[in-house]
């Protein structure tokens, strides 16, 4: 068998990676069509039907299925009150804060205060991001202002959409080309329940794809663009600012400090860039998302949650032990880096180290899960893992909006109790715990990596990719230091292997 690195020095092309030549589910899923491709078949790439645009057209539909789901919701349920966009699980931010956050009223975020009191919430700015309040007014000029605000908000709803579904598509695009070898990566997310049903829920997408950017741009070696990239994705949501950690770290390991520092500069930059203008003219409106993000209490979907209701204990400290749970699983992250056999790869790092954020978080939304969503495909692109994940996310979803009838509903009581929620908080938990015990498997047994198992090391990597250790805690063996191991034996899956095998 010939590896990816004897191709290289014989000079021979790249050959693509099919999912059916690797994937056992994948395979088995392939005799609804025919089975899996022989070796003889053609790549298709000079045809108008090749990857890429197979997946484009895909999450098109998969998102328009998910904007379907929303129907009940978009007829009425989300101007009735009460529990009936929670009974048909249709919920979305995006027409409630239309009018809540004053953009029906034309206020300018951030420099204008909110017309009248918000329930609940006490609030007199809007409290997301600069880039995220930036993409919420675009879409506001673009949704016309005449007839009725349900009518509007519906508008607005639609506009959102559109906008979020590009995201969608440039998210696709952007991991079917973040490793060159596998561009049918991106199907995990074209395909993906999770997408479908929670991306139209609020604005995450948006910085998503911004994020995914910049991992495409330093898997290309340009630090200072991938830089630029992450930095404006933490303007429109703060997660993005852990990609650093996780390209800190495994710079560190492999001596390239200087490519690191030049990605942070580029970060800096362009977060100085968006958010310094309406830091300086703005101040207490620029303020609202981190004072709020500071002082909020637990909230739905997460593990404090289960514990504040369970004993009875308010958790008033809950920030503290937020962050101390973070800083001692990134402590982990950090020796995992510095020990395991083999430098990980970034995707697996980068993965972990949100995965921490999620599990420790004082509050799970639903469409949190698209923050996980490309790291996971790049940590871990196996679709039984993914689908045991993506199964726990979907149960998830259905029972947020379960709890909330329940507690909306009155006197009917109808949807999820408490005790239903908590498991289903629960199940969400290990499925990500479960997912996340499988990366570290991987890095701690790098035979059982997918990508490593044809003798690559870390082709999402950029400056990474090939480089050796320079910095590393405990013993190393030799095969583990040297950056293109021996490749295992293959096992082949179905006509068209050649390349691939099973993996434990």
């Amino acid at each position: 068998m010939t590896s990816v690195r004897d191709r290289e020095e014989d000079g021979l092309p790249e050959l693509p990676v099919r999912p059916t030549d690797e994937d056992p589910l994948a395979a088995t899923a392939s005799e609804l069509i025919g089975g899996p491709a022989g070796k003889h078949a053609g790549t298709g790439g000079h045809r108008w039907w090749n990857a890429l645009r197979v997946m484009v057209l895909i999450v098109i539909g998969m998102f328009a299925l998910g904007m379907v789901q929303k129907v009940p919701c978009y007829d009425g349920g989300w101007f009735q009150g009460g529990d009936p966009q929670y009974i048909h699980a249709c919920y979305s931010d995006i027409p409630h804060l239309y009018h809540d956050r004053g953009f029906a009223a034309d206020v300018v975020p951030y420099f204008d205060s909110i017309p009248g009191s918000i329930s609940g919430s006490g609030f007199h700015h809007l409290e997301y991001p600069v880039l995220t309040g930036l993409f919420m007014e675009v879409a506001s000029w673009l949704t016309p202002h005449g007839g009725s605000m349900e009518h509007r908000s519906q508008i607005y709803w639609i506009v959102n959409s559109g906008m979020l579904l590009l995201c969608a598509i440039a998210l696709v695009v952007v991991v079917s080309r973040t490793n060159r070898r596998r561009p049918w990566d991106g199907l995990f997310i074209a395909l993906s329940p999770a997408l479908a049903l929670s991306a139209t829920i609020n604005w995450d997408l948006f910085a998503v794809a911004l994020a995914s950017v910049g991992l495409l741009l330093w898997a290309r070696s340009r630090p200072l663009a991938a830089g630029v990239l992450i930095g404006l994705a933490t303007a429109a949501k703060l997660y993005p600012v852990l990609l650093l950690l996780a390209i800190g770290l495994l710079c560190l390991r492999a001596g390239r400090m200087r490519a690191f520092g030049t990605a942070l500069a580029g970060a800096v930059g362009a977060w100085l860039v968006v958010n310094l203008p309406v830091m300086l003219l703005a101040r207490s409106g620029w303020a609202e998302f981190y004072d709020y993000s500071r002082s909020r209490g637990v909230d739905y979907g997460s593990v404090w949650l289960i514990i504040m209701q369970r004993t009875g204990n308010p958790l008033s400290g809950v920030s503290a032990y937020v962050a101390a749970l973070l800083i001692l699983l990134c402590a982990g992250i950090a020796a995992l880096t510095f020990y395991a056999p083999r430098r990980p790869r970034l995707g697996q790092i980068a993965f972990l180290v949100v995965a921490a954020l999620i599990v420790s978080n004082k509050v799970y939304s639903p469409q949190y899960v698209l923050w996980l969503l490309p790291l996971a495909v790049l940590a871990r692109p196996r679709w039984r893992d993914l689908l045991i994940w993506q199964g726990a996310e979907v149960l998830y979803y259905v029972a947020i909006w379960m709890q909330l009838a329940y507690v909306t509903g009155g006197t009917k009581h109808h949807g999820l109790s408490a005790d239903g929620y908590h498991l289903a908080i629960a199940l969400h938990l290990l499925g990500v715990l479960y997912l996340s015990g499988v990366v570290v498997r991987d890095i701690l047994l790098p035979q059982h990596d997918v990508l490593r198992q044809d003798g690559e090391d870390d082709p999402s990597g950029g400056v990474l990719d090939g480089a050796e250790d320079a910095f590393v805690l405990g013993f190393v063996p030799e095969e583990g230091r040297h950056p293109y191991p021996q490749e295992p034996a293959a096992s082949g899956v179905g006509s068209g292997s050649g390349t691939g095998s099973y993996d434990a």
